[in-house]
């Protein structure tokens, strides 16, 4: 049995949040805008009870120009600690997606013990149409190649992570329009704008945060399905710092253990 394989990123991914040691204790009077930085990379170590198994590293690589609009580049690493009974787990998801954050690129590669499986994903908004690749390298073989309808503007597995962290603050609720493993799925996610105070193993101080929750019907990249909530810094980089939620083994945690972002620190309660 694969552990980690069953644990959900965003992406991952996207649902990463902080220990509320108290209830809310004011509001923010308005929303900080929030901005993608290149260059950040930070670390999460993965626990399942009190077993930690793994980590995630997530990182934002650049930020470019296609055809006059300006993208961002971004990836995700998830491994397994070695000498853990049945896990076995390297993965690499990568997107790449626009300022209004809606996906462009898709990549999801696993490294198996003969080869490497990927999944590809390119949407073309103005064709309505998203093409599907699934294969493997080493040797390289293509198992599916087709095309599908548009209706929306999607979010993949990763870039919905990037999503949530920049719509944090606000008090709304959103139903997402998401490709994931694929399928055409929503994922529901609640925003609040009240600020608690989180802490973290990595800052000696109680952080200023703000939550969000969600649901979500299907199982996504990683076997998340069901109920998930989250904590992100109350300032322009919406840092998560601890992520609570539900996978098919059961209820899994995600700490943030490192990062390097030029110019931030974790804001004090």
């Amino acid at each position: 049995m694969k552990l980690l394989k069953n644990v959900s990123f965003f992406v991952v991914f996207f649902y990463f949040c902080g220990f509320s040691n108290s209830n809310s204790l004011w509001t923010s009077t308005a929303q900080i805008p929030k901005e993608m930085h290149p260059g950040e990379d930070i670390t999460y170590v993965v626990s399942y009870s009190f077993l930690k198994f793994g980590e995630v590293r997530l990182q934002i690589l650049e930020q470019k120009e296609k055809n006059g609009a300006v993208y961002y580049r971004t990836k995700a690493f998830i491994d397994s600690y070695s000498g853990i009974p049945f896990v076995n787990l390297h993965q690499i998801y990568e997107s790449n997606f626009d300022k209004n954050l809606y996906s462009d690129f898709f990549r999801a590669t696993e490294k198996e013990k003969d080869y490497i499986k990927f999944t590809e994903y390119y949407f073309d908004y103005n064709k309505k149409t998203v093409h599907v690749k699934k294969g493997k390298y080493n040797p390289f073989e293509i198992w599916a190649d087709s095309t599908a309808q548009l209706n929306n503007l999607y979010q993949d597995g990763l870039s919905l992570f990037y999503y949530a962290r920049m719509n944090t603050g606000q008090k709304k609720s959103v139903n997402v329009p998401c490709f994931v493993t694929e399928e055409f799925v929503y994922t529901k996610i609640n925003f609040y704008d009240k600020v608690e105070k989180t802490s973290v193993d990595a800052v000696d101080y109680d952080i200023a945060s703000v939550r969000l929750d969600g649901h979500t019907d299907f199982i996504s990249i990683f076997g998340l399905t069901g109920n998930f909530e989250g904590w992100f810094t109350n300032d322009k980089y919406a840092v998560p710092t601890i992520a609570k939620m539900k996978v098919i083994i059961g209820d899994i945690t995600l700490q943030l253990k490192s990062w390097r972002i030029q110019g931030w620190t974790p804001p004090k309660y």
